[in-house]
């Protein structure tokens, strides 16, 4: 099962170091609208307000999410979904892509904290809880989008449908992070920030025990 889970994961590499397209236009994306919110604000460096400046992050990093990480079933045809289907059980491949997502929406999260801090600036006191955020808001973020990709796959229109359905599921954990990175940069007593971020953990547990109930019905249609 291991092995599966890793060549599974180690396929969604490969297929997204040869076809880098889709990678650099997460990036083009990130680096452009950060750009243009340093433009529309016409601010200096360090200016802008701090609830303008969490708010902002987030909302960029959940579009980015939607851009990168929904992608993961689209992308596969019916007769690839046929090879799986004969080869292993569904919540290895599950695991796979998961694992795959998380890691590539924590790695869009912490380039577009870096862009924007660069940028717009960067007001955060307490980096523990802040990065914590990102780490478990990607999870979060990455747990939803993959059960949507995969749910909407077998629609026609699946691209329309993947922002439909995906952002009011990710809305609470949206929530959620913008709240606790609030805190973060705040520099808030940690006893508030804890019980935060354990509400934030038990969200992405749910969520990905959900996937995992659900994710062999979807794959058996």
């Amino acid at each position: 099962m291991i092995k599966q889970v890793i060549s599974i994961l180690e396929k969604e590499v490969k297929l997204e170091w040869r076809n880098k397209t889709a990678f650099n236009g997460i990036l083009l994306y990130l680096v452009s609208t950060i750009f243009i919110c340093y433009l529309s604000f016409n601010l200096k460096r360090g200016q802008m307000q701090i609830d303008t400046w969490n708010a902002l992050f987030w909302i960029i990093i959940v579009f980015a999410n939607i851009n990168g990480v929904a992608k993961s079933f689209l992308q596969e045809g019916e007769g690839r979904m046929l090879y799986y289907y004969t080869l292993c059980k569904p919540h290895i491949i599950l695991s796979g892509k998961l694992i795959f997502n998380v890691l590539l929406s924590i790695l869009i999260a912490l380039l577009g904290f870096l862009v924007y801090a660069v940028i717009i600036g960067n007001p955060v006191n307490n980096y523990t809880y802040f990065l914590l955020t990102i780490l478990f808001a990607s999870i979060g973020f990455s747990g939803v989008l993959t059960l949507v990709s995969g749910i909407v796959s077998k629609a026609n229109s699946s691209t329309a449908l993947m922002a439909v359905l995906s952002f009011p599921i990710l809305l609470p954990i949206l929530l959620m992070s913008v709240r606790l990175s609030k805190n973060a940069i705040d520099g808030i007593n940690i006893s508030v920030m804890n019980d935060k971020l354990f509400t934030l953990i038990s969200v992405d547990a749910i969520v990905i025990t959900t996937a995992y109930i659900l994710f062999p019905f979807i794959w058996r249609n």
